[in-house]
């Protein structure tokens, strides 16, 4: 009869033809399945805000990323479901792409005057949104990526991290099967959409730092001529 040891090596190498025991799927799901609902409630709140596209398309493109998040097993993944993850991979770019479009059609407005941007509760909803839409996207990335994504992350399998997280800098404050879950890139994201710049965790891989650079631009941007035009409206 197998040790508690052998079985916690076993479940982590993963045996052939075994369910591999991954992460929970659901934190992903509830970040995606609220933005879905802001997105929505905003559009009934907001109905002169402008879109990219028909007013179906991004609401459809969350769906569909939602529905291959929980079509992945909320707890467990199985190698014959990566086409899943390709599929999550088109879905967030695809969204992402909605995003910086979405927050430089907003940017024209605050330039040359639209609309929106002349109404307090329009501009500061339609800001908030896109603010949100971009941290949740852009974490996403992160999850997706970082050392190969969430499977390849668990086994191990790149010696070196795209992301260097406090734990990792740090072994002895966490414990030693640490491995950075959705939670932490949601809060990356958070962080770097706030403070501009990297905070607790370390971009090390090129294509990181890149990505952490185009969210601090797109997030300095937009908070900024929110802000300012925001003030404007008020007084």
């Amino acid at each position: 009869m197998a040790s508690g040891a052998e079985s916690a090596r076993r479940e982590g190498a993963g045996v052939a033809g075994e369910r591999v025991f991954v992460e929970p799927r659901w934190p992903v799901a509830v970040a995606v399945g609220a933005f879905i609902a802001i997105s929505i409630a905003l559009r009934v709140a907001v109905p002169s805000r402008e879109s990219v596209g028909p007013h179906w398309a991004v609401p459809a493109v969350e769906m569909g990323l939602l529905v291959c998040l929980i079509a992945a097993d909320p707890a467990r993944i199985e190698g014959r479901r990566g086409w899943l993850r390709q599929a999550a991979i088109v879905l967030v770019l695809g969204l992402a792409a909605v995003m910086l479009v979405s927050t430089a059609l907003l940017i024209r407005d605050l330039i040359i005057g639209g609309k929106v941007t002349n109404e307090a509760g329009s501009l500061l909803a339609s800001g908030f949104l896109i603010w949100v839409g971009n941290v949740i996207v852009f974490s996403l990335i992160y999850w997706l990526f970082d050392s190969g994504g969430p499977l390849a992350r668990y086994h191990r399998s790149r010696p070196y991290p795209d992301f260097a997280f406090s734990q990792q800098l740090n072994p002895e404050l966490a414990p030693p099967d640490w491995r950075a879950t959705y939670v932490d890139y949601l809060i990356l994201g958070l962080t770097t959409s706030t403070a501009f710049s990297p905070t607790d965790v370390m971009p090390m891989a090129a294509w990181a730092k890149l990505t952490m650079a185009l969210q601090s631009i797109v997030s300095l941007s937009l908070v900024g001529l929110v802000i300012a035009r925001a003030v404007n409206v008020f007084s």
